[in-house]
């Protein structure tokens, strides 16, 4: 799932650090589908919130033990990669790969009223992601306490992006 950063894009991974000495760079995953990265002609570099970012050309990719490894028009050398260590790698929204019925990017989320019936609980401040077999966990923030959602069917009842709600039942005992 990528994270919000902008209006404009969707942050699909960080730059860790430099790999090998021609200048490629390896990059720590932040999209549901690893494999886009492999499809890149080109990607932004840049700050967290993507305030200020560069084009830059994918002159190759692949998948290593868990990250990607890219090599950049903007990294022709080790030097240059290590500069780009910690920067975020965005792609523009338009190019966002698309998702399935009842499934959001984590920014469609964040900040969301949680509604269960009439009573509002709070919104929802961060979602933890999990390995594929294990369902995410929305932690909703109230007046006077903090609350963590398994993102799961019979929990998440419906989410109305257009009103900012996400409707709830939370399981008894969850709140205890």
């Amino acid at each position: 799932m990528a994270k919000k950063v902008s209006q404009h894009y969707l942050a699909i991974g960080r730059i860790v650090a430099p790999f090998g000495v021609r200048g490629e760079v390896k990059v720590e995953i932040h999209t549901a589908w690893p494999h886009r990265f492999t499809l890149l002609k080109e990607v932004y570099v840049g700050d967290e919130d993507a305030r200020a970012v560069q084009a830059t050309q994918v002159e190759s990719a692949r998948l290593h033990k868990g990250q990607a490894i890219l090599k950049l028009a903007l990294s022709p050398d080790r030097n240059a990669a290590e500069r780009l260590r910690g920067r975020w790698l965005f792609v523009t929204r338009d190019k966002a790969m698309p998702l399935g019925e009842d499934e959001y990017y984590i920014h469609e989320i964040v900040g969301l009223e949680v509604w269960e019936e009439e009573r509002y609980l709070g919104r929802v401040v961060e979602v933890i992601e999990t390995p594929d077999e294990v369902n995410d966990v929305y932690v909703v923030r109230g007046a006077d306490k903090e609350l963590l959602l398994p993102a799961i069917r019979h929990v998440i009842l419906s989410v109305d992006l257009e009103a900012g709600r996400m409707y709830v039942s939370v399981p008894p005992g969850l709140e205890d």
